[in-house]
C-alpha cells in the first residue's frame, strides 16, 4: 500500500512577517503546500514560492469557508492540513501528524491549538489561561495560553468542504457523511492573537465580529453563531445589553451548552442583575461545566452581592490568574485579613505588573485596610501605566465605598463604568 500523502492548505493576505516561519515548521511532513492568496499588497507571494509552495490567487467574498474551499478545489493529495500563517508546528509536530495518516479506520483529527496570550489573566470564552511551559521558542515571551480545538486535519474526499462565513469548519460535512474523528497527538501553535498590535487586534475584532453578524444572518438557527456575536458584543463592544439578547437566544437554541448558561450570567452581572447571573451560572454548573472562568464568575456576582466569604470560596477555585488572585486578596481584605490579602495582591502584581486591573484593586484595597501609603504607590503606578480597563471597576468601586464608608479616600479612580468581566 502506498505512502498516505499530506498537503498543506492555507489562505492568506499580507502575511509576509510570519509566513516563512509557519511554511518551515511543516516542511517535513508536506508532500505539497498550497498557498490561496487573497490579495496580497507585500511579498507574501514570493515568500510562499521560495519556500515551494503552488500559489493560486483567490478572490475575497467576505467568507472563510468560500475561500478555503477553493484552495480545497486545487488540492491533490489524500489529506488535507489547513492552517493559517500566524500558526506553526513545534518540533515534534511533523513526525507525530505523519503517524496520524496511516491509520485506515479515522476520517479526520480535531487538533488542540494554543492560543497564546500577552497577559496571564487573559481568556477565551470559557477558557481560562493555562501557564505557557515554553516547548515553543517563538512563543517563549508570552506568559500564557488559551485551548481551542478544531478539525484542521482531514482527508480529502468528496462531500467534505467548510461550512459558515466565519469560525468556518468541515464538522457538519464529516458529520453528515458519517465519518469519523479521532483526537491528534500533537499541538498547533497560534502566535497572531499575542503578536498583533493592539490597533490590529482591534480592527481583527471588529472584522470578525461583522463576519459573524453575516453568519448569524446565513445561519439563524445555529446556536454558535449566536453565542459568538454576543461574545463579540461583551467582550470586544463592552454592551452587556446587547450581548445579553445574542445570548439567551443561543441559550433557547441549545439549552444543553453550558457557554450559553455561562456567559448569560456574566453579561447579568454586568447589568447588576445578581440574583439572575447566580442562576445562570447554577444552570451552567448543573450541565457539568467546572472551568476556572465559571468558579471566577461566580465569585464575581458574590463580591458584588456583598457576601466576601462565598466569593472567597469561589475565588479559591478559579484558578492561578493574577487577576482572581487579586480578586481573591480583596476578598480576604474584606474579612478583616488585611496583610495577607494586601500580600496577596502584590504577588498577583509581581507575577504580572503590566496588567493595569492589579493596581487598582490593590490602591482601593489598601484604602479599606487603612494602608494609604500602599494605595497611593499603587495610584502611582497605574498612572505609569495608563489608563485601566473598565472591566474590574465594579469590583473597585464596591472597594471604594467600603473606604469612603471608613472615612478614607482615594485621590484617583479610573473611569466609572459596569463590569464586564
Amino acid at each position: 500500500m502506498s505512502r498516505a500523502t499530506l498537503e498543506i492548505s492555507m489562505i492568506v493576505k499580507n502575511e509576509a512577517a510570519t509566513l516563512a516561519r509557519t511554511l518551515a515548521s511543516v516542511a517535513a511532513v508536506a508532500d505539497r503546500v498550497l498557498v490561496a492568496d487573497t490579495g496580497s499588497s507585500d511579498n507574501t507571494i514570493e515568500i510562499a514560492r521560495q519556500a515551494g509552495a503552488d500559489v493560486v490567487q483567490i478572490p475575497w467574498e467576505q467568507n472563510f469557508a468560500k475561500a478555503r474551499n477553493r484552495a480545497l478545489a486545487e488540492a491533490r493529495c489524500d489529506w488535507i492540513f489547513s492552517i493559517d500563517a500566524d500558526e506553526m508546528l513545534d518540533e515534534e509536530g511533523p513526525a507525530k501528524l505523519r503517524a496520524l495518516l496511516e491509520d485506515s479506520a479515522v476520517d479526520a483529527y480535531d487538533v488542540v491549538r494554543w492560543n497564546y496570550v500577552r497577559t496571564a489573566s487573559a481568556r477565551s470564552g470559557e477558557c481560562a489561561p493555562i501557564p505557557n511551559p515554553g516547548t515553543l521558542l517563538a512563543a517563549r515571551i508570552f506568559p500564557a495560553y488559551v485551548t481551542s480545538v478544531n478539525t484542521r486535519l482531514f482527508r480529502r474526499l468528496e462531500g467534505v468542504y467548510f461550512d459558515s462565513a466565519v469560525h468556518e469548519s468541515v464538522v457538519q460535512r464529516l458529520a453528515a457523511l458519517g465519518k469519523k474523528r479521532a483526537p491528534a497527538n500533537f499541538i498547533l501553535h497560534h502566535l497572531g492573537q499575542a503578536e498583533n498590535l493592539e490597533e490590529l487586534r482591534q480592527q481583527k475584532n471588529e472584522f470578525y465580529h461583522q463576519l459573524g453578524l453575516k453568519k448569524l444572518h446565513e445561519e439563524p438557527h445555529n446556536d454558535a453563531a449566536w453565542f459568538e456575536v454576543g461574545l463579540s458584543e461583551l467582550e470586544f463592544h463592552k454592551c452587556p445589553t446587547e450581548a445579553l439578547t445574542y445570548l439567551e437566544r443561543a441559550r433557547a437554541l441549545n439549552p444543553t451548552e453550558p457557554r450559553n448558561s455561562l456567559f448569560c450570567g456574566i453579561a447579568l452581572t454586568a447589568l447588576h442583575r445578581l440574583p439572575e447571573a447566580l442562576a445562570r451560572m447554577g444552570e451552567a454548573y448543573g450541565l457539568g461545566l467546572r472551568t476556572p472562568v465559571l468558579y471566577e464568575a461566580i465569585g464575581d456576582v458574590y463580591f458584588h452581592a456583598g457576601n466576601y466569604e462565598l466569593a472567597r470560596q469561589a475565588y479559591e477555585q478559579g484558578g492561578v490568574s493574577p487577576l482572581n488572585a487579586a480578586k481573591l486578596g480583596a476578598c480576604e481584605t474584606m474579612l478583616g485579613q488585611k496583610e495577607a490579602g494586601l500580600e496577596r495582591i502584590q504577588r498577583a502584581i509581581a507575577s504580572a505588573p503590566d496588567l493595569t486591573e492589579l493596581y487598582d484593586i490593590l490602591a482601593a484595597a489598601a484604602l479599606v485596610a487603612d494602608q494609604k501609603e500602599i494605595a497611593h504607590l499603587a495610584i502611582e503606578q497605574h498612572k505609569a501605566l495608563g489608563i485601566a480597563k473598565a472591566s474590574q471597576q465594579a469590583l473597585v468601586e464596591e472597594l471604594q465605598q467600603q473606604a469612603t464608608s471608613r472615612g478614607l479616600h482615594l485621590v484617583h479612580s479610573a473611569p466609572r463604568s459596569k463590569p464586564i468581566f
